[in-house]
């Protein structure tokens, strides 16, 4: 019917369900290649994103089924191949395309998820050779982790059976590729390291597509491998195939029956080995034997006369008496000259000398002081002497023998000097060289001096 042809009014829900049907049926099965933007992986599981080119882009959806399916994980940049059908998102009124498939352009979809996930174990630090086992030099018990059908086993039992035959080999049969394969060899590989009697594992198939080895590249498979406590040997393929258990194992064999040679050396290899030991220790034990035989030969040589040896211990011992005699002697005449220059020290240095020296010393100064205060006594009497001397001639009493007198106020008790210091009829003593006489002033003149 042809809607268009009357006038018809169309809620927006329908036209977009017209639409929707059109674009579902016309555009069922398409290929589209383009670069991610706008990447989004939301709690749901789901993904979505745009593809585009330099003049459009388109809308993406891929639902959680699918997403899960996928090897690798979408970044933005990267160029893609899709397969889907057009559909509408009706609340948005858009047109998208809902992904069935998709892959890298240029690279495969396997190859791009093995670099993904090599990248992601390297960068936790699965890789380092310090989380890495030392496999045992003589292993007793061998787990193998392969399918029971296939090559890699029939190599690995008879390259052991070859080498050493006695050796116990435990099997877990697994499948090693296809859908569940990678989660089979995990659960070997942990349930192996519950038992308590296993050395070592080799963890394995023979070669094939990278689609066939690609359960070794499982997270899964790489994760159980690093977990465990029992050494493994990863042996998957051929010499150029290169997996994820490979980098994470603690030892990598190129096949698998290079996996049984590197187990254990052969017996023959064991038995050259412990022939050449069994050599070297024959070579020590009789250099060994070679030394004690010359020493009991020189202790039966010393014991083939008793006398002898009781000689040469007298002798020994009349040499010990001799210098202990020796070393006697000097210590004690070194004894004796010490303790006689103490005596002498104590002598020199005792009280009585002491005493005596000081008396000495007492008398000797006695003497110089008696000495120096007469020189002394001398030179202050001479002084003296010269002092008086002068003094006697500037005395007074040496101008009163000349016939002068002193003249004394009765009345003030003071010195007259002056002729006005004085009045007529006043009262002087006059001291004369020899005694003093008073008299009373009668006149007055006054003169110069």
């Amino acid at each position: 019917m042809d809607i268009f042809s009357e006038k018809t009014i169309l809620t927006v829900s329908r036209l977009t369900a017209l639409l929707r049907g059109v674009l579902e049926e016309n555009f069922e099965h398409l290929w589209v290649q383009g670069e991610v933007s706008n990447l989004s992986y939301p709690s749901s599981g789901h993904c979505y994103f745009t593809i585009k080119d330099s003049d459009a882009q388109l809308r993406c959806v891929m639902f959680k089924s699918t997403a899960k399916r996928s090897r690798f994980r979408l970044t933005d940049g990267m160029a893609i191949i899709v397969r889907g059908r057009i559909s509408v998102y009706d609340q948005r009124g858009e047109y998208q395309l809902i992904c069935e498939y998709v892959e890298p352009s240029g690279t495969g979809a396997l190859q791009t998820a093995f670099l993904q996930l090599k990248e992601k174990l390297a960068g936790e630090g699965l890789f380092n050779k310090s989380h890495k086992i030392c496999m045992p030099r003589f292993p007793n018990r061998i787990g193998v982790i392969t399918s029971p059908t296939g090559a890699a086993i029939h190599d690995i039992l008879n390259v052991l059976n070859r080498r050493f035959a006695s050796i116990n080999v435990l099997i877990y049969p697994v499948r090693v590729q296809g859908e569940g394969a990678a989660v089979e060899i995990a659960r070997a590989i942990d349930e192996m390291n519950r038992l308590t009697d296993i050395d070592l594992l080799i963890v394995g198939r023979g070669g094939g597509s990278i689609e066939d080895l690609w359960a070794f590249n499982e997270e899964a498979v790489a994760r159980a491998v690093f977990r465990s406590k029992l050494p493994i040997i990863s042996a998957v393929g051929h010499e150029t195939d290169w997996t994820i258990s490979d980098f994470v194992a603690d030892l990598r064999a190129p096949t698998p029956s290079a996996a049984a040679e590197l187990v254990i050396s052969s017996s023959s290899e064991l038995k050259n080995h412990v022939d050449a030991q069994m050599q070297h220790l024959r070579r020590s034990l009789g250099a060994v034997l070679e030394r004690h035989k010359n020493r009991l030969e020189g202790m039966r040589r010393a014991l083939h006369d008793p006398r002898t040896m009781l000689g040469h211990l007298a002798q020994r011992m009349d040499d010990l008496s001799s210098r202990l005699a020796t070393t006697m002697s000097t210590t004690v005449l070194t004894q004796r000259s010490s303790l006689r220059h103490l005596q002498e020290t104590l002598q020199h240095n005792g009280p009585k000398m002491r005493i005596n020296t000081d008396r000495q010393q007492i008398v000797l100064l006695s003497v110089k002081i008696e000495a120096f205060m007469k020189q002394h006594l001398e030179l202050l009497g001479h002084t003296v002497g010269e002092a008086a001397a002068k003094i006697d001639v500037l005395s007074p009493l040496k101008t009163l023998a000349r016939g002068y007198s002193i003249a004394t106020a009765v009345k003030s008790g003071k010195v007259v000097s002056d002729s006005k210091e004085i009045s007529i009829g006043d009262q002087l003593l006059l001291k004369l060289h020899r005694g003093a006489a008073e008299c009373r002033v009668e006149s007055l003149e006054s003169g110069k001096t």
